[in-house]
């Protein structure tokens, strides 16, 4: 890169986004590490500025539009202006439809497509000052309809919708938007899904790997070899795509 780049990675923490900070920040840029708690970040930052990488943790809700535009004045101030933004925070509330309350639905919402909405809206001005941006949403596999997450299917294929939106509004500013939709990847979260269904998360894995083509459960390390591709100078005619990254083939 001609010019050392800033990007803000959400839900970094722990998880996905720890894994595409730390390859993005491998790869040359500087890193903030934001999650709703700051102090959570701590592990990421130091994985990190010990690896001879620049990264901040910085403290920020991304439902709420506030705390994002507070959280990006700072990051500016101390890294420099964003110009690649990772929206990949998430929660789950997952419930069958008979179960889900509104709250369940609501909070899901908030967090992936409100989330979403605020970090790009509040990052896109400094890209097209700068006449280059890399957006990459997080979706899912799920997107394609789950028994169990009505909620978070419709917010990830909410999230396809909006890429490709600000792909057509963006595009003649430098800036490209695209979403990677993970199918089982081995985190947190997907241990409490785990724990949901009643099963141990190792015989979770072994029964999932089982129903995937590469016979293996996805690492975080995969999500951020394609983050780190999408983010690059030479992906800039790649946007408005969703790259399944699940194994195998999904619809």
């Amino acid at each position: 890169m001609s010019e050392t780049r800033t990007a803000i990675v959400t839900g970094a923490a722990r998880g996905i986004g720890r894994g595409v900070a730390q390859r993005l920040a491998a790869d040359g840029l500087q890193v903030a590490v934001l999650d709703l708690d700051e102090a959570a970040c701590a592990e990421t930052v130091e994985s990190i500025t010990s690896a001879g990488g620049k990264a901040i943790a910085v403290g920020a809700n991304v439902a709420d539009a506030d705390s994002v535009e507070s959280a990006v004045e700072r990051v500016t101030s101390e890294l420099g202006a964003p110009t690649v933004l990772i929206n990949n925070a998430g929660i789950i509330r997952d419930n069958l439809l008979f179960k889900m309350t509104v709250d369940d639905w609501d909070a899901v919402m908030g967090v992936h497509l409100r989330g979403a909405f605020n970090m790009t809206k509040a990052v896109q001005k400094h890209m097209t000052e700068a006449s280059f941006g890399r957006i990459v949403n997080l979706s899912s596999t799920s997107a394609l309809g789950n028994r169990g997450q009505a909620n978070y299917s419709a917010a990830k294929a909410g999230i396809q919708g909006f890429t490709k939106t600000l792909a057509i509004e963006l595009g003649k500013f430098g800036v490209t938007a695209n979403a990677i939709a993970p199918g089982f990847i081995q985190t947190d979260m997907t241990a409490a899904t785990a724990e949901r269904i009643g099963v141990a998360f190792d015989d979770f894995i072994k029964f999932s790997a089982e129903q995937i083509p590469v016979q293996r459960v996805g690492q975080p390390e995969d999500i951020a070899h394609t983050a780190s591709f999408l983010v690059s100078e030479g992906a800039g005619f790649v946007s408005g795509q969703v790259i399944y990254v699940a194994g195998g083939p999904k619809d």
